[in-house]
């Protein structure tokens, strides 16, 4: 009785394991060189070698089962008078117990001819009773030959019934082991995936406000421009994360701003007050800039309020499914209709969240001016990608659950929890 499929099985197994022995990179850390991912399976290989774990493991499964039920049908039909084995060695067992009692029998021949040619008187008497002992002792000479081949016929029988149970616990042991190994193979593969799928920063994908004043009066439209910037080693497919609050406004009431931007194919609105993705793209080699238009239309109505802006790059690779630039955030001023603002008043990234110092990647207030309205860019800035004002905490993983760094209980409940909760779920979109 063959077992073909479990055999293929813990072969599958054997070859699937050294594949999930591979990692991927950890959660929120600097992401990785071209150097680096080079020997680095990408994440379609992980998603593969983890589905195909899956399958290994099942099918030892199933197979484990399927070997046992075999296993038992093969000793069962052994221990069966009906099988030839052992039926030989029930005929076999038969002959070697009817020899050695014909061996008996013969020895007693012989021993019973001895005493008689002792007890002989005559000369007559001597010589038939010296004919009947040889006569005896040539049939135990047969007894004995006949036993000893009905001993050996029987032993060849038996080893050759209990090779056959052998051959069966041997046929199963090979399958007996591999859940066991593919469960392993298994885990080991989810997790490598499981890493994959963890949020990966990169400083060096920056998403920059051009243009956009700190003061805006009610009743204008003002025009300004996302510069996204790959300022990494990896070629990336970015979709740049846009976000707009008033103070006083609510997630899905109307709000007094509206939001266009463009990429050169026609003005799609924001969704209000909630953060979106936009302008997608989907080639971004290293070194590589996209500006996105924006347009943001001030209603007449509008009264005096602050408001701030939320900038950042959610991206993709080959290797990570979530990558995350630094967010920006922009304060400006909304001012009533009629307002004058002057030509040098511009917005810049935001003043430091309460819970930098939380955070160890924060910079400490005061220690950079950040990126300006106009695309300048302290020292720091231009060779990191990030500035410590309004570099806001990184969301997307459990790691990064603490509060983002928005300034006032308002923002982070109504800014950080929305951001937030976008990040995720366009992380989740990309797994």
């Amino acid at each position: 009785m063959k077992l073909c499929r479990p055999l293929a099985v813990a072969a599958a197994v054997a070859v699937a394991t050294p594949v999930v022995l591979l990692t991927a990179a950890p959660a929120l850390a600097a992401g990785a060189s071209t150097a680096q991912t080079q020997n680095q399976p990408t994440y379609a290989e992980l998603v593969k070698a983890a589905a195909d774990a899956q399958k290994a493991y099942e099918e030892a499964v199933i197979a484990k089962e399927e070997g046992q039920k075999k296993l038992k049908a093969a000793l069962d039909s052994l221990d069966s008078d009906t099988h030839p084995l052992k039926a030989a060695t029930i005929a076999a067992d038969k002959a070697a117990k009817e020899a050695a009692g014909a061996k008996e029998a013969a020895e007693k021949a012989v021993a019973d001819a001895e005493a008689a040619l002792e007890a002989a008187q005559s000369d007559t008497e001597k010589a038939e009773a010296q004919r009947a002992f040889e006569a005896a002792e040539i049939d135990l000479a047969k007894a004995v030959e006949a036993k000893q081949e009905a001993d050996a016929t029987a032993k060849e029988a038996r080893t050759a019934l209990d090779d056959a149970r052998v051959a069966a616990v041997r046929e199963y042991s090979v399958v007996q082991d591999a859940p066991e190994k593919a469960l392993k193979a298994k885990k080991a593969a989810e997790e490598a995936l499981a890493t994959a799928k963890e949020c990966v920063r990169e400083n060096g994908l920056t998403s920059l406000a051009v243009g956009l004043p700190s003061k805006v009066v009610a009743g204008t439209t003002v025009d300004f421009t996302l510069r996204v910037t790959n300022g990494t080693e990896r070629t990336l497919t970015v979709d740049p994360l846009a976000f707009f609050h008033v103070d006083g406004e609510h997630r899905g009431e109307k709000s007094h701003l509206e939001v266009e931007w463009s990429n050169g194919s026609g003005w799609q609105a924001l969704n209000g007050n909630e953060p979106e993705h936009i302008a997608h793209i989907d080639s971004m080699k290293p070194g590589e800039r996209s500006d996105v238009k924006l347009r943001m239309k001030v209603a007449s109505v509008a009264q005096a309020a602050d408001a701030f802006a939320l900038f950042a790059g959610d991206a993709s690779d080959a290797y990570n499914p979530c990558v995350l630039g630094p967010m920006k955030r922009y304060d400006f001023e909304l001012l009533p209709v009629g307002s004058k603002t002057g030509p040098a008043d511009e917005a810049k990234p935001g003043r430091p969240g309460e819970n930098d110092d939380k955070r160890p990647d924060a910079a400490k207030p005061g220690t950079d001016t950040g990126p300006s309205a106009q695309g300048g860019a302290s020292k720091q800035a231009a060779a990191t990608g990030t500035g410590a004002d309004g570099n806001l905490a990184e969301t997307g993983t459990s790691s990064a659950m603490a509060p983002l760094a928005l300034a006032g209980a308002v923002t982070v409940v109504l800014g950080a929890g929305a951001v937030f909760a976008v990040r995720r779920r366009k992380a989740a979109d990309n797994v």
